[in-house]
């Protein structure tokens, strides 16, 4: 390998222009400059909320306790586990 190469330039890596690419007729969504991290449409508490829960269906995959309800003991049904993953007790 030889070290003293230059690398590609980005017109030498992409030679068409954007426009005359395939799908360049496509909206792209684009970040907006108004997005912060005091957005209210970004929650963080439930983000964290769902985190947590899905770290304790991860343990409880651990321990074996996955498919059983955390208060009586019963067996929580695949069905119930397919509607909600981190569902610790049965419906």
């Amino acid at each position: 390998m030889n070290a003293n190469v230059d690398p590609p330039s980005p017109s030498e890596l992409d030679p068409q222009p954007v426009a005359d690419q395939p799908g360049a007729d496509r909206a792209v969504p684009t970040p907006s400059a108004d997005v912060s991290y005091e957005d209210p449409a970004l929650d963080l508490a439930a983000i964290e909320r769902d985190l947590a829960g899905v770290e304790r269906a991860l343990d409880r995959l651990d321990d074996g306790t996955y498919w059983t309800d955390e208060v009586t003991g019963a067996p929580i049904p695949d069905t119930a586990l397919a509607d909600d993953p981190v569902a610790r007790r049965a419906p």
